[in-house]
């Protein structure tokens, strides 16, 4: 977490002041000071009054020593809002049992690459958010998403400060929340790539979320990072198209981004088609061509990779693609 700058609190009984320091408190340390350190100094205003008095509290915003960021919420300093004290400020103001959701969990549980803005807040379906704060927070506060769920057991809960989802429960929610499908599918792909979740752990999360958004989808994904790409799934992509289904799990020479998973050679032939279970580049950038060369330095066939996702989401591309590169490579269909 980030450090909290220097406070000053005017003491009980005088006009002096005293300082809380930003680093771990010390064994003498009062319970302001061990509340500003475990919240990156954000509090709310019931906290401060609780602990202090609400004259002392309203001085320290009148003299400027302390900021008061929206209704019910302040910052022990008077300093630009960090990226820890934005997450504190957003889980405060939503309210009690909010913690943070979506890419924004997900990003403060390692996983990179993902959006930090907005952040994603996620609450109880019961709970209502109040909207009017969020709207006037201050310029250096990032905007704030409210969430409502029904289900949120313990399990995906990841004690953390402040609290948010575990990574899995955050990628789901993420998968579900983004614009499109190639974008919930990359961040799937992302948590599970950098090693931060598991397709398992996934898989268990969308178990317990029956209503969950892309549910299908989700599944799906987390079946092909696991490498579980299939050969029915290939043969669809040949159904109802001029040229035969495949040859399944053949292995053919490839770049040492991986083995081939299937492949299909039309007459003449030339062309050799592949389709990777494992997803092991963004859906920007998941489809290539690769003209390799024989031993004796001769080119080999072409070979055109695709993402199992791509095959099950657009067949009808796939199969456009599959039949352009077999008719540039002298392949006619049978009349």
């Amino acid at each position: 977490m980030g450090t909290v700058g220097v406070l000053a609190v005017a003491a009980a009984g005088g006009g002096q002041t005293r300082p809380v320091s930003s680093s771990v408190p010390s064994d003498r340390a009062d319970a302001l000071d061990w509340l500003a350190f475990a919240q990156s100094g954000v509090l709310r205003t019931a906290q401060a009054t609780r602990l202090l008095t609400e004259g002392v509290v309203r001085g320290m915003v009148r003299s400027g020593r302390w900021r008061s960021i929206c209704r019910g919420v302040l910052l022990a300093g008077n300093g630009r809002l960090t990226r820890d004290q934005q997450l504190w400020v957003a889980v405060l103001a939503v309210g009690p049992d909010a913690v943070l959701a979506g890419t924004t969990a997900a990003t403060e549980a390692g996983v990179r690459g993902l959006r930090t803005d907005p952040l994603h807040v996620l609450v109880p379906a019961a709970r209502r958010a109040a909207r009017t704060v969020l709207r006037r927070m201050p310029i250096d506060m990032a905007p704030v998403i409210v969430h409502r769920t029904s289900v949120l057991p313990g399990a995906h809960l990841q004690l953390a400060r402040p609290t948010r989802t575990t990574t899995a429960r955050a990628l789901v929610d993420a998968a579900g929340w983004t614009r499109d499908v190639d974008e919930a599918q990359s961040t799937l792909a992302a948590g599970c790539q950098q090693r931060r979740v598991t397709p398992e752990e996934i898989r268990a999360v969308v178990d317990a979320l029956p209503r969950a958004p892309r549910r299908q989808l989700i599944r799906q994904t987390v079946t092909d990072i696991a490498g579980g790409a299939a050969g029915s799934t290939l043969s669809g992509c040949a159904a109802g198209t001029a040229f035969p289904g495949p040859s399944c799990n053949i292995v053919v020479p490839m770049p040492p981004d991986g083995s081939a998973g299937w492949t299909r050679t039309g007459g003449s032939g030339g062309c050799t088609s592949r389709s990777t279970g494992r997803i092991t580049w963004t859906s920007a950038t998941g489809r290539r061509t690769w003209r390799g060369r024989t031993p004796s330095g001769r080119p080999a066939r072409r070979i055109l990779c695709f993402p199992a996702w791509l095959v099950r989401a657009r067949p009808d591309e796939v199969a456009a693609t599959l039949h352009r590169a077999l008719a540039a490579a002298g392949w006619r269909p049978q009349k």
